[in-house]
């Protein structure tokens, strides 16, 4: 029986027949394994109906209904999703435990460096000078644990920064007392196919891109490779608890012909769970050097070093690049990959690109290999006839037939290298996690349920508790040195600058780094332990109403810790469209700068009910950016989001030593804008309310420089009720770092007490939604100009303060008419819930008839 994919019940599996559709998401459906005669088996829908899971080589795979349409099936039968277990060997064990494989795998010894001279002639041999400085590009799949082994090759020693044009992430570090390696962490992809914009950077760096090229810009023909450039080898890491659709990759890489060694992270697990790899029948198979790897553990990390260092060293490519027997299918594929590296011999030596990687590129129709080689139109022409005649003789379109050329390898040197475990514990485990977390009824309650615990442990329980702890000693400083510059006889303006500017502006934001730093903490969790991919999985079809893909939903929750690694996150979506749209929306997300100032107005104006006004901030934040993106969708970004193409890993305990570098990197960041932009911003302001414009110490703040500046912009907050200068230059020192307000505001009023007596608590609750709104700061903005540019950024800044001032007036409008009413907090809340329902009403409403009427 032939159907649809979209139409497989669950629990069913079938045999691909066909898949359809063009471009880069049919390709990149063929590199993540959906190729004809492959299995594939449908798990579940999300719980809102769309998207679904399948399983396809050994691992779940996500997308959604309107592209599993376009893939035909065949041969519908029950789905076996545990590998079975052979009769009457130990339930340990996937196979008997003196099967031959089994046996040499576990009793045969790793060789030693160099192979005994298996990858180069020691006669011919030219290494490199011993002084010569060893690059490595570490590459591999996402969710391969790439993060850990990099953080354990380098340790501290590593430098952040971002390819030239766009923000994917470059970590460059040291290789420990190595100090003539440099290592370069790549982005995580799945193959070297122009899909997203990692991808495409990846490939790039690999072909040795040119000094001063910008990897945002599309790849022209005038600019050849610098072969120079290229890194002397290749870390690949694979995850071996799921090797064939890791190894599709890697037999990219060996085509580029760069020395390359295989580290087999995750070996633990897979002999955990019964199986095993023989690790030198797979060498001989690949002809590259092969590491078993246990990175989490720190286990084979010398030995991967060391073969990594011989085979830059000594230059010894990989030996095996001709994946496709002359015999294997009337040997189609394997007469149109010659034929097109004779075609084009010239031309890739001219280019800088590796044959044998350009014919594979040119044979499945890679756009951008083609413009780089400049063929003629003889050229194409011949090149097209090869091609066309692969695919009569083969049966499958050219994309189709490289993947299934490379898959079929991957089969070969898995029958005879692996032994594949029964069902892992891991993913027994993840299983029935998701019963919970993606199911039908339980996912959405179980998202909000988690959220809310998170932020109920950050702001009442953990990161308070820390934060009292940390303002009471940072008080108890604070009258320490005030009496001892007393007794000293310090002047007074020095005293002030100290103890005002510094302690009471500094320390005033100092006291919540433990809330900022439990944010991470539980943020870190949900992203290293697989939840993450989830809360997209789950709320594809919700944010798809809204113009966004589900994937959209990773950067904005790391926008409630920061807005800027929030932009940068963006990266991961293929699609232009969906990137533009995610970062305009982000810095609604209420980010942990401002949580300051929540924290401050929350305890001052509403202590018996501070926690839940910070939760209605926060959910206040949400609601506004899915308002703005309707707003979006039927303006600036109509059409319909990426589709959803993603993999869920298996759950996994998080490497605490991530964990922890990951906080001590933010609490760093946090301490270097404490006393650099935030200490300077606390100096200015106290300088600025110190002195006049002649320069004299004023008595009475009124008169100050500062008093006069903010006294020309606050009649434009005059209606939202807080037009008293010092509001007003808090709100101005806030787009310098968010965290400033708080500050200023201490040193200008000199008292949370005044504060108080200042503001009411209409004012406050209308200022506190105005800073949840207004302009993002100024890091946050630079971090929108690198991604979109300078007048996207200036978009942004002047967007975000026009929502702002308008959703700050109708609180204070709302607000103001209930309390008149004698309306108490919930039914003001029932209130303002009751009004945003009525807006996205209407706003569906217009939506809905302008798309009716363009239909």
């Amino acid at each position: 029986m032939t159907t649809t994919l979209d139409k497989l019940p669950i629990g069913k599996a079938a045999t691909v027949a066909a898949v359809g559709g063009e471009g880069s998401l049919r390709q990149h459906l063929l590199d993540m394994g959906m190729i004809p005669q492959a299995t594939v088996a449908m798990v579940k829908h999300a719980p809102l109906g769309d998207p679904i899971e399948v399983r396809v080589r050994n691992y779940e795979l996500t997308l959604r209904l309107a592209d599993a349409e376009r893939i035909v099936v065949e041969d519908v039968r029950n789905a076996e999703l545990a590998c079975p277990v052979a009769p009457g060997a130990d339930r340990d064990l996937a196979f008997e435990p003196d099967d031959p494989l089994y046996a040499r795998a576990r009793a045969a010894e790793h060789p030693g460096l160099g192979e005994r001279g298996k990858f180069h002639d020691r006669a011919t041999e030219h290494p490199l000078p011993r002084d010569a400085e060893l690059t490595f590009a570490l590459v591999g799949n996402q969710n391969c644990g790439k993060t850990t082994l990099f953080n354990a090759l380098t340790g501290a020693n590593q430098h952040v920064g971002n390819f030239p044009g766009v923000t994917v992430d470059r970590k460059d570090g040291r290789i420990k007392d190595r100090p003539q390696t440099l290592v370069t962490d790549l982005p995580g992809i799945y193959s070297m196919s122009p899909y997203s914009s990692e991808e495409v950077v990846t490939r790039e760096f690999l072909l040795g891109a040119p000094d001063g090229v910008d990897y945002s810009a599309e790849p022209g023909a005038e600019a050849p490779y610098d072969v120079s450039r290229r890194p002397r080898g290749i870390i690949n890491i694979v995850d071996a608890t799921n090797i064939e659709r890791n190894l599709y990759l890697t037999m990219q890489l060996l085509e580029l012909g760069i020395p390359t060694v295989l580290a087999l992270n995750m070996m633990d697990e897979v002999e955990g769970n019964g199986g095993t790899i023989e690790v030198n029948r797979m060498e001989a198979l690949l002809g590259i050097p092969v590491v078993p790897l246990v990175a989490a553990k720190n286990e084979g990390t010398a030995e991967l070093v060391d073969h990594a260092l011989h085979v830059a060293r000594f230059q010894e490519p990989p030996s095996v690049q001709d994946f496709c027997p002359s015999d294997e299918h009337g040997g189609a594929v394997h007469r149109c990959l010659h034929g097109i590296m004779h075609l084009i011999e010239d031309h890739a030596e001219r280019a800088g690109i590796p044959l044998r990687f350009a014919a594979a590129k040119l044979a499945e129709g890679d756009p951008m290999v083609l413009r780089r080689l400049q063929l003629d139109d003889n050229e194409k022409d011949a090149l097209e006839h090869i091609v066309a005649q692969m695919e009569v003789e083969r049966g499958l379109d050219r994309a189709a037939a490289i993947a299934d050329m490379r898959f079929s390898f991957i089969e070969r040197v898995c029958e005879q290298c692996v032994i594949k475990p029964q069902e892992s514990r891991e993913h027994a485990r993840s299983v029935r996690i998701d019963r919970i977390l993606t199911g039908p009824v339980t996912a959405i309650p179980a998202f909000v349920a988690i959220m809310a615990a998170v932020f109920w442990l950050t702001f009442n329980v953990i990161g308070a508790f820390l934060s009292d702890w940390l303002e009471a000693g940072i008080s108890a400083l604070t009258d320490i040195v005030s009496d001892v510059m007393a007794a000293a006889q310090v002047n007074d303006v020095l005293q002030s600058l100290v103890i005002d500017g510094v302690f009471n502006g500094v320390g005033s934001v100092l006291s919540f780094l433990p809330i900022i730093v439990t944010l991470f903490f539980f943020l870190s969790l949900l992203e290293d332990t697989g939840y993450m991919a989830r809360i997209a999985f789950v709320m594809d079809k919700l944010l798809r109403r809204v113009g966004l893909s589900g994937r959209s939903i990773v950067p904005m929750l790391v926008g409630f810790g920061c807005t800027v690694p929030a932009v940068m996150a963006s990266r991961t979506l293929p699609s232009e469209r969906d990137r533009k749209m995610t970062i305009l929306l982000t810095p609604f997300m209420s980010c942990s700068a401002k949580l300051p100032i929540y924290g401050f107005f929350a305890a001052a104006f509403f202590p018996t009910m501070a926690a839940a006004v910070m939760v209605g901030l926060y959910f206040g934040g949400i609601l506004i950016g899915v308002l703005v993106a309707l707003l979006l969708r039927r303006t600036l970004f109509s059409g319909e989001a990426v589709p959803f193409v993603m993999e869920l890993p298996n759950y996994r305990f998080p490497s605490w030593r991530n964990v922890g570098q990951l906080l001590w990197e933010k609490a760093k960041d946090f301490l270097e804008r404490a006393f650099t932009v935030i200490f300077v911003a606390t100096i200015v302001i106290w300088f600025l309310q110190t002195f006049d414009f002649g320069m004299n110490v004023v008595a009475d703040g009124e008169g100050s420089m500062l008093a006069v500046i903010a006294g020309w912009v606050s009649p434009v907050f005059a209606p939202l009720g807080f037009a008293d200068w010092r509001v007003t230059s808090a709100l101005v020192t806030g787009v310098m770092a968010k965290e400033s307000v708080v500050s200023t505001l201490s040193i200008l009023f000199g008292s949370t007490e005044a504060i108080v007596a200042s503001l009411s608590a209409l004012t406050a609750l209308t200022f506190l939604v105005f800073c949840l709104l207004y302009t993002p700061c100024v890091a946050a903005l630079a971090a929108v100009r690198r991604e979109l540019g300078g007048a996207w950024a200036l978009g942004v800044a002047g967007g975000a303060l026009a929502v702002a001032w308008i959703a700050a007036l109708c609180v204070r409008v709302v607000v103001g008419a209930c309390l008149a009413a004698g309306l108490g907090a919930p039914a003001i809340a029932a209130v303002i819930v009751g009004i945003f329902v009525v807006v996205f009403a209407v706003v569906r409403l217009v939506g809905a008839k302008r798309a009716r009427k363009e239909a």
